[in-house]
């Protein structure tokens, strides 16, 4: 009779040092809506044009083959 009191006074007293773990509700994020447009910038500064191509006359065409796949 004493060992099964003990038994149950030794269950029991595992049981409550076993705590359910405390759950907390994280709220989903949300993706922030932007604010209203800054103003206008400065326009930047022009520049001279540069002076023009010479003409396409003699032209060499330069083909590079693919690489080939190594071999086994």
């Amino acid at each position: 009779m004493n060992h099964s009191i003990i038994a149950a006074a030794i269950a029991v007293l595992s049981l409550a040092a076993c705590d359910k773990p405390t759950v907390v509700n994280v709220p989903a994020t949300t993706t922030p809506v932007p604010g209203p447009a800054g103003p206008q910038g400065t326009s930047g500064m022009s520049g001279s044009q540069g002076e023009p191509g010479k003409p396409g006359s003699n032209t060499t065409v330069i083909v590079t083959p693919p690489a080939s796949a190594p071999a086994n």
